[in-house]
């Protein structure tokens, strides 16, 4: 196992000759000093070879990102706004010079040196999910057909629709013929394959529709809520994964991608939490690449608070780590459940849905180095 304090060490030592997805994680999203790191390290990575960067966001909002740092119109602010999801561009203001960064870096590059912008990430959390329709309207107006898809979107957008199988749209009439829609709509789209970026970006939207419906029909399945909760965190890793390959893909030519997330969902081994009152497991999206991309993945897991040679004890209070498990419900390791991190329900808002993990050896398997932040940086600098 390789560890990393904070820049003490060369990247390059952390990446081989074979990697092309370089992911690197952080514990919580509630502190930034990992995200300022990453926008360091990023811009060292493309001194190497790197052209591309995938963050924890919607897939489908990180298109109109990329637009911009490829020199789109637009506005950095509204970008901000919009093309983030998780209140992940307005809240964070690494990922504001990240973008900034990007539009500067590439001004004055030729096409094939510019950097590219990608979410992978679903279109929703665990507890909620929007409507399909725009997504489907998307493919719809591409193919040039002419057809119906009027839907409540109050009604498949609320969080009740989720959690609760008999306010959810997923097994009903109107959701069958979506997805009859939908389907027909992808065979025709792939009779009609191309290189255009219109075919890639409508290809983009109708499987993002349709795995939204796939999504809202699990919702409606009369299961316990800790199967519930289960399948629907898979899901969202498994189309984690599956954009992380076609991200892959669409990158091949151009050089390696960094990629920065919550450990939970770039770990080799599998995750868990608490939710709801309810143990939930589940294969991260990188237990679910590593197999496929080999040693062509690599992954550095982030670490906060003391440095006690990367021990497991318990945290000092005076710490960041303690500070942490003070300001929120703790998350930790026991010896009932050695498997990984754990919390007690923190309630409603979705930022403390992934409050924090901290360092344990389920989280020392998964990974091929850590990099270790002994003292958290500010929001702002």
């Amino acid at each position: 196992m390789l560890r990393l304090n904070h820049m003490s060490q060369d990247i390059r030592e952390f990446i081989t000759p074979f990697t092309e997805l370089l992911g690197f994680g952080e514990p919580t999203h509630l502190e930034h000093a990992h995200t300022w790191i990453r926008n360091e390290l990023f811009e060292q990575l493309t001194g190497l070879g790197f052209r591309s960067i995938a963050l924890e966001t919607c897939r489908i909002r990180g298109l109109a990102v990329n637009d911009y740092v490829h020199g789109g119109p637009g506005d950095l602010d509204t970008i901000m706004k919009e093309g983030f999801s998780h209140t992940f561009g307005e809240n964070w203001p690494a990922n504001r010079e990240l973008v900034q960064w990007m539009r500067e870096y590439n001004a004055d590059k030729a096409p094939g040196d510019r950097l590219s912008f990608h979410g992978f990430d679903f279109q929703t959390e665990t507890a909620s999910a929007p409507s399909p329709r725009p997504y489907l309207e998307h493919a719809r107006d591409y193919l040039g057909e002419d057809v119906d898809l009027t839907i409540d979107d109050e009604k498949w957008s609320r969080d009740e629709a989720v959690m609760d199988l008999t306010q959810s749209p997923g097994q009903s009439e109107e959701a069958i013929r979506l997805r009859e829609i939908g389907t027909g709509m992808l065979r025709r789209l792939h009779e009609r394959r191309t290189t255009d970026e219109a075919w890639a970006r409508a290809e983009t939207h109708l499987v993002a529709g349709l795995s939204l419906l796939q999504y809202h029909r699990e919702c409606a399945e009369p299961n316990p809520l800790g199967v519930r909760l289960n399948r629907l965190c898979q899901m969202r890793d498994g189309v984690m994964a599956r954009n992380l390959l076609e991200i892959r893909r669409a990158e091949a030519a151009n050089g390696p991608t960094f990629v920065f997330a919550h450990n939970a969902h770039l770990q080799r081994t599998s995750s868990s939490m608490e939710m709801a009152g309810e143990r939930v497991e589940w294969f991260s999206a990188g237990a679910l690449v590593a197999p496929v991309l080999g040693d062509q993945y690599t992954v550095i897991g982030g670490t906060l608070g003391r440095n006690d040679s990367i021990g497991l004890g318990e945290p000092d209070k005076a710490t960041f780590e303690g500070s942490l498990q003070d300001r929120f419900t703790t998350w930790g390791i026991t010896k009932d459940e050695p498997e990984g991190a754990r919390r007690t329900d923190t309630g409603s808002d979705p930022m403390l849905a992934m409050a924090y993990f901290p360092l344990d050896q389920h989280l020392m398997d998964g990974v091929d180095a850590l990099l270790h932040i002994k003292v958290g940086r500010p929001a702002t600098r």
